[in-house]
């Protein structure tokens, strides 16, 4: 198996969650492999979700914000990403939604041709993501129960950028868990990051 360079993204501010224990797993299993691995905990690093348009600032413009340039610099790097979040009034952390906003604009992610298709400019890299949430999986099935975040960010978000290659792991119900159960996530995480 040959070493990857990973992006592993994490977000949730509680440090004693789920979500950061599958973080800690995930990386742990990745350094295992001897996989070169760069990290982003979102909260930690006070990322700004805020996209400001205005006089100066235009959309146009998002590819040239140097504010990203560290995170596009790291996506270029990496030859897989992994997102790490929970499921929270069934979308994702409005901070991960600002990073894939700012992070991923048009020129650096994507492009459209003449015909106004979407062409993805982050070819030759593959995904994981991985959520969690309180409900029951069953509940994923049933769209206007809950909308499944994972799946938005792997078909309209990292496909539209060009990354075909994507795997996607849900842990759901966790309102139900208990420590043996969680432990047994975790370790499951840590054997699939041995094995990416």
């Amino acid at each position: 198996m040959s070493s990857k360079k990973v992006y592993l993204i994490v977000a949730q501010p509680n440090k004693t969650s789920l979500s950061h224990a599958s973080f800690e797993s995930i990386k742990k299993g990745l350094e295992t492999a001897g996989h070169e691995v760069k990290t982003l905990d979102l909260y930690a690093e006070n990322f700004n979700p805020v996209l400001i348009f205005d006089d100066n600032k235009r959309r146009r413009d998002l590819q040239y914000d140097t504010e990203m340039q560290v995170y596009r610099e790291a996506v270029l790097w990496a030859d897989h990403l992994i997102f790490v979040f929970p499921i929270w009034w069934s979308g994702m952390p409005a901070i991960l939604k600002g990073f894939i906003e700012r992070v991923f604009a048009k020129g650096f992610a994507y492009e459209y041709d003449s015909n106004m298709n979407i062409k993805g400019l982050l070819k030759n890299k593959s995904a994981w993501i991985v959520t969690l949430y309180d409900a029951p999986g069953i509940v994923r099935f049933v769209p206007f129960i809950i909308h499944d975040y994972g799946i938005v960010l792997k078909n309209q978000v990292l496909r539209s950028c060009g990354i075909k290659k994507i795997k996607y792991y849900r842990i759901s119900s966790l309102l139900r868990s208990n420590p043996e159960k969680r432990n047994k996530w975790l370790k499951k995480l840590y054997e699939l990051a041995v094995k990416l």
